[in-house]
This record gives structure tokens, sequence and C-alpha cells, in this order.
């Protein structure tokens, strides 16, 4: 079995994906219009044939899929959670992301974490980014 995330955005989908290409790495690896589906199309009011109607990008070990979907609501209680290596790797994707976003929690040291941060990005997506201490393992 195998778990994967699929985020609804309204429209900026294309915009988000190359973000993330940009500043986390991210690789696209499968991209669909709505102007490539078969016919008959349905392309929703308010969109362009250009618009995304699937895609999926690799993050590090993990795949994200996502679309374009009219009346997509940004997340609310759900996060995307960025493991990292460094302080340094941390402090640039925070810069990054958080421009035009939502700080809930600046990156700062915890009990559980070098540094830790909770904000939405400027396409209404939620993230969670830590740089984890070792923590005891259980018996």
């Amino acid at each position: 079995m195998k778990l994967t995330t699929y985020i609804n955005l309204p429209g900026t989908c294309k915009e988000a994906l190359q973000f993330y290409e940009e500043h986390l790495g991210a690789k696209i690896v499968f991209e669909m219009s709505y102007d490539q589906m078969p016919e008959p199309r349905h392309i929703p009011p308010g969109f362009k044939g250009d618009a995304v109607l699937h895609a999926a990008v690799s993050i590090g070990e993990a795949l994200l899929q996502a679309a374009d979907v009219p009346g997509a609501e940004p997340m609310r209680s759900a996060y995307l959670t960025l493991s990292v290596d460094s302080h340094e790797e941390a402090e640039r994707i925070y810069t990054a992301l958080t421009e035009g976003g939502q700080v809930f929690m600046k990156l700062e040291e915890t009990f559980f974490a070098h540094c830790f941060a909770q904000f939405r990005d400027r396409f209404g997506i939620n993230w969670m980014l830590v740089h984890a201490k070792p923590m005891p393992q259980r018996a």
C-alpha cells in the first residue's frame, strides 16, 4: 500500500509546481492540461484550457499530486511536512515558502527539533518544516 497526497488549487497549480521545482528541488514527472483531455472536453467555467487537469511532482522521496479545481479552497487542517538535514536548508526553504504566505509558528528551536516552523505558502498550502533532534527509540 502507498499513500499519496493530492492537493487542489483554484487555478494556480502550474505556478505552484514550478515554484516548488525552483525552491524545493521538486521534479514534475507528469502534467496534463484540460486541453489535453480526450473529447469531449469539459473545461470548467472560468478556467482556460491550459489549467492543470492532473499533475504529479516528486519532492525528495515523496510524490505529490495536484490539479486546478474550480472553487478549491486552501488547506486548513492538514500539513505537508518537510524534514531537512540542516538549519541552513531549513532557513532557505522557510524564507522562500513564507514569502507572500502566512506564518503560524516562526522557525525556531523546540524540544524536538533544532528548528521547526508552521506556515501557509502563497498558494494556500500548509507546511511544517523540521530539522529534528535525535529522539529516544521505543523499546
